[in-house]
């Protein structure tokens, strides 16, 4: 049974999202404010975390952030009443994988949760969530990917990713040599086809490359000015 734990403040929400959970089969775990979610978050195992941003002594993005410090690999979806493009940029830029905006649909909910677990337990998802790849290990040069474990390595030296770190670089190497824009990769990592006219690619990028290229003489990620990035040998 998959464990789920939802910090949220509202308590016909909780009540709502508890009972059709609990009825999809998930053990669910609430938190009513911030501080006690985080506590929950860092004493317990989970699957998957749903958090609200507007949350009482101490908000979700603290939450978020606080969480990732500590656990890179936890699934957290945020489901919020916040739903401009910059409130979905600030949930993802401090860590969250995915941001579901109020009101929202109960199937589509369940649908997104199921696709989080699924992916940070390395399980093929369906054609409609993602290409499936017969082949799991992924090389460019000493880097390899292992899309089935979810581990990364350099060098042969292990690299900790979070989830979205980790849906970059997967997007990088399928198209090793490729000049991607920021659209692009938006798209093809976060689900979004319009320009946020934020950061949240190059924040990300930037993550990535503190992680990848530790070695000046040895980049991997560049940036093309004006076009994107490329993942290509120096």
């Amino acid at each position: 049974m998959k464990k789920i734990l939802v910090v949220e403040d509202e308590a016909h929400v909780v009540s709502f999202i508890k009972k059709g959970l609990t009825e999809e089969g998930f053990e669910v775990t609430v938190a009513f404010d911030g501080k006690s979610g985080l506590q929950m978050a860092m004493k317990n195992t989970f699957d998957i975390i749903v958090l609200d941003i507007m949350l009482p002594e101490m908000n979700g993005l603290e939450v978020c952030k606080a969480i990732r410090e500590e656990n890179p690999q936890v699934p957290i979806l945020f489901l919020t009443a916040l739903g401009t493009s910059e409130n979905v940029v600030l949930g993802l830029e401090n860590g969250a994988d995915d941001y579901l905006v109020k009101p929202f649909k109960f199937i589509e909910l369940v649908a997104r949760i199921k696709t989080l677990i699924r992916r940070a337990e390395g399980k093929p998802l369906k054609k409609k969530e993602r290409k499936i790849e017969e082949n799991y290990i992924h090389t460019f040069g000493d880097l390899v990917l292992n899309d089935y474990t979810k581990k990364v390595t350099r060098s042969e030296e292990e690299i900790s990713l979070t989830s979205t770190e980790f849906k970059l670089l997967f997007y990088f190497i399928n198209n090793k040599n490729k000049v991607l824009s920021r659209t692009d990769i938006l798209e093809a990592v976060w689900g979004v086809d319009y320009d946020l006219g934020t950061n949240v690619v190059d924040v990300y990028v930037n993550y990535l490359r503190k992680k990848i290229d530790t070695n000046p003489d040895q980049k991997l990620l560049h940036t093309v000015i004006g076009m994107g990035y490329v993942l290509k040998e120096a």
